[in-house]
C-alpha cells in the first residue's frame, strides 16, 4: 500500500510558484528522492508511480516544473524564456525551500534526466545519487534514432506525418493520430494508456508552451531550442553513484543512452526488456525494485 501524501505546497520562485508534493516523511532519516519529470513541458502525473519508493522509507518529492501542471503557467512568455538555466534555478530554489540541499538524490525521466545531469555535472555537495531514466545525452543522436524508428512505421503513417510537417499543419487531428502510432510503440506500450499518462498528455495539449518552445510538436519532430543540446563531453564530471534506466523498445535507444555508460565514472545500467520509454509504468514493480535496490546500495 502506498504511503499517504504527507504534504503538498508551493515554493515561491521569484514572482512564480512551483507546486510540489512530498510522499513519506523527511524525519525518517533517509535521503529524499526528488523526481524530475520530462518534456520539457510534461507534468508530474505520468511519473507518479515513483511514489512507490516511499514504501521503502525514502521520502519522494514530485513537482511540476514552471509552466506546467499546477505550477505557474506563462503562455505569454517569449520562447527564449524557457531554457536549461531557468529550470536549474527552479530546482535549486526548490531544494532550498524544502531544506534538503545538504542531502538528496535525483531521479530524472527523459528531459528530467537531462536536467538532473546538468545539475549533477556542477558537483553539488548535497547530491548523494543520480538516476537517469530514458534520457538522451545528445539530441543529435536522439534525432537520428527516433527518425530511424519512425522509418519502421507503416508507410501510410509515415506519409501522413510527412504531409503535415511539410504543410505546417502540425496541430491537425490526423497528424496526432499518426504520431500516436509511434508513441504506442516507443513511448508507452500499455494499452490503453494509464490515467496518469493520459493526464500528462492532455495537459500538454491544453498548454504546450514549454514543449513547443524547447522540443517541438512531437517526440520526433524536434525544432525547439533543445535540438542542439548535448552533455556528453561533461558527463565525466558526475561524481556520484548513478543508475541508468531504459527500455528495450525505448525511443531512447541503447545508442542514445550509451554515452552515460561510457562517460559517467560510477554507473550501472538497467535495461527493461518489456518496456519502451516508461518502464516505471510498463514494468512498474520491477522498475521500483531496481530503484530501491540502487538507493539501498548507494545512500
Amino acid at each position: 500500500m502506498d504511503l499517504p501524501v504527507t504534504h503538498e505546497g508551493f515554493a515561491p520562485f521569484g514572482p512564480y510558484q512551483t507546486w510540489y508534493r512530498i510522499t513519506g516523511d523527511f524525519s525518517s532519516g533517509r535521503t529524499p528522492l526528488l523526481v524530475l519529470h520530462g518534456g520539457p513541458g510534461c507534468t508530474h502525473d505520468y511519473v507518479d508511480a515513483f511514489k512507490d519508493v516511499a514504501n521503502s522509507g525514502y521520502p519522494v518529492v514530485h513537482y511540476d516544473q514552471l509552466g506546467n501542471g499546477r505550477s505557474t503557467h506563462l503562455p505569454e512568455k517569449d520562447p527564449s524564456f524557457w531554457n536549461v538555466a531557468l529550470f536549474l534555478d527552479e530546482l535549486e530554489n526548490l531544494l532550498d525551500h524544502l531544506g534538503i540541499r545538504d542531502n538528496y538524490a535525483l531521479l530524472g525521466q527523459s528531459w528530467g534526466g537531462m536536467l538532473a545531469s546538468e545539475h549533477a555535472v556542477l558537483q553539488p555537495a548535497g547530491l548523494r545519487g543520480l538516476i537517469v531514466a530514458n534520457s538522451p545525452a545528445a539530441m543529435s543522436t536522439w534525432l537520428l534514432e527516433v527518425n530511424r524508428l519512425r522509418q519502421l512505421l507503416p508507410i501510410d503513417v509515415q506519409q501522413t506525418l510527412l504531409k503535415h510537417e511539410r504543410a505546417g499543419t502540425l496541430t491537425s487531428t490526423e497528424y496526432f493520430e499518426a504520431a500516436r502510432v509511434f508513441y504506442d510503440r516507443h513511448v508507452c506500450r500499455v494499452t490503453p494508456w494509464p490515467d496518469e499518462v493520459a493526464r500528462t498528455f492532455a495537459q500538454i495539449d491544453a498548454d504546450p508552451t514549454v514543449y513547443h518552445a524547447m522540443n517541438g510538436p512531437t517526440e520526433f519532430h524536434v525544432i525547439g531550442s533543445m535540438k542542439d543540446w548535448t552533455i556528453t563531453d561533461r558527463l565525466p564530471r558526475i561524481k556520484v553513484p548513478t543508475l541508468l534506466i531504459s527500455g528495450r523498445y525505448d525511443e531512447a535507444t541503447p545508442l542514445v543512452v550509451k554515452p552515460y555508460v561510457d562517460h559517467v565514472p560510477d554507473i550501472r545500467w538497467a535495461l527493461f526488456e518489456h518496456s519502451s520509454h516508461m518502464p516505471h509504468v510498463e514494468e512498474r514493480m520491477a522498475c521500483m525494485g531496481t530503484v530501491v535496490s540502487f538507493l539501498d546500495e548507494c545512500l
